[in-house]
């Protein structure tokens, strides 16, 4: 298989070699190495991402835009295939490549307050460099995404239809995530005010390149990058950056709110898009990390209910579990004072 998609990208014969890259859950990634350079194959998920040709659009059309007025800005462009597309088709799926960014690397757990801020910074700075951009021209890769709203009738309509004996077993996670519908209305609200904006929508930390002195290089992954609000690209750095621990923490005492990483996101976004917010999504800083935090909580007790069908469960209540320990997060950042 891969041997047939390479040739479609120029590579002949055994001029190459070939081995599994990274530990993304949704693409499957190989590390593509000849004689002269090494690249990044990625099979794209069609069962996630129906359509693929809209991903290689966004990317190219934000591209063409960075060279014409950010020409210096690394951005890692898909390269083209010989008959010059940015995508080969085969039986086994769709395959695009990306060159490999030499003294680059990635993290995936923030330690460190210069982690926080670095990857704030470059995050910020892919939208800063975009506002021009006309952000209705990009395509939705994924709708309602980052959707609050409709994630709360989600939930509801499970509520309705779901596992019953499980519905009974997460009474109480349930009447805490009704108690915090208050956030949907929230929500609502900031969509009529806030502006749409070319955002990245998946601002975890290993979606950020560092130098070898641990600067930020540029932002990766832009499967997700549509028009939406900056509360999805902060309120998802909070989510996964302010604890120690992650959203598979069966721990609940281990979630604390890291107030030093928090001001790194802070400063590093501020840094970038500081003069791009208005005053009433910078009163909406903290809100973003709720918003996405409660969001999560949403959808991973949906998915408990409706017997763990989008995100599966490696365990008995794997979904369950998840939604507690976002609750509690949820809890420690509407205690914390964000100042």
């Amino acid at each position: 298989m891969l041997h047939t998609v390479l040739k479609q990208f120029g590579f002949e014969g055994d001029d190459c070699k070939t081995e599994p890259f990274g530990n993304g859950l949704i693409h499957s990634t190989w590390l593509v190495e000849n004689k002269k350079k090494k690249y990044i194959l990625q099979r794209i998920n069609n069962q996630v991402f129906l359509y693929p040709e809209d991903i290689s659009f966004n990317i190219k059309l934000i591209s063409d835009h960075l060279k014409v007025h950010f020409p210096g800005y690394l951005f890692a462009e898909s390269l083209p295939a010989i008959d010059g597309s940015n995508l080969v088709k085969v039986s086994e799926g769709y395959f695009r490549m990306f060159p490999f960014i030499e003294g680059s690397h990635t993290i995936d757990i923030i330690e460190k307050p210069e982690q926080a801020y670095q990857a704030a910074k470059q995050f910020g700075r892919f939208t800063m460099l975009l506002s021009d951009l006309d952000v209705s021209l990009l395509k939705i890769t994924l709708p309602d995404f980052h959707d609050l709203t409709l994630r709360y009738r989600q939930f509801e309509n499970a509520l309705l239809h779901g596992n019953k004996g499980r519905i009974l077993q997460s009474k109480d996670l349930i009447t805490l995530i009704k108690q915090q519908q208050y956030l949907v209305a929230e929500y609502e609200y900031c969509k009529l005010h806030f502006k749409i904006r070319c955002t990245h929508h998946d601002t975890k930390i290993s979606n950020v390149l560092l130098d070898d002195n641990n600067k930020g290089l540029c932002v990766i992954d832009l499967d997700t990058v549509m028009p939406g609000y900056f509360i999805s690209d902060v309120g998802d750095m909070m989510r996964t950056y302010l604890s120690q621990v992650s959203e598979e923490e069966k721990d609940f005492s281990k979630i604390e709110i890291r107030n030093e990483i928090y001001q790194a996101i802070v400063n590093g976004y501020m840094s970038e898009m500081g003069a791009e917010l208005s005053d009433l999504e910078i009163k909406h800083f903290s809100f973003a990390g709720k918003m996405m935090t409660y969001m999560q909580a949403i959808r991973f007790l949906t998915d408990h209910i409706n017997d763990d069908v989008y995100y599966g469960a490696k365990y008995d209540g794997h979904n369950f579990i998840r939604a507690r320990n976002q609750i509690t997060l949820l809890k420690k950042m509407q205690d914390f004072n964000f100042g």
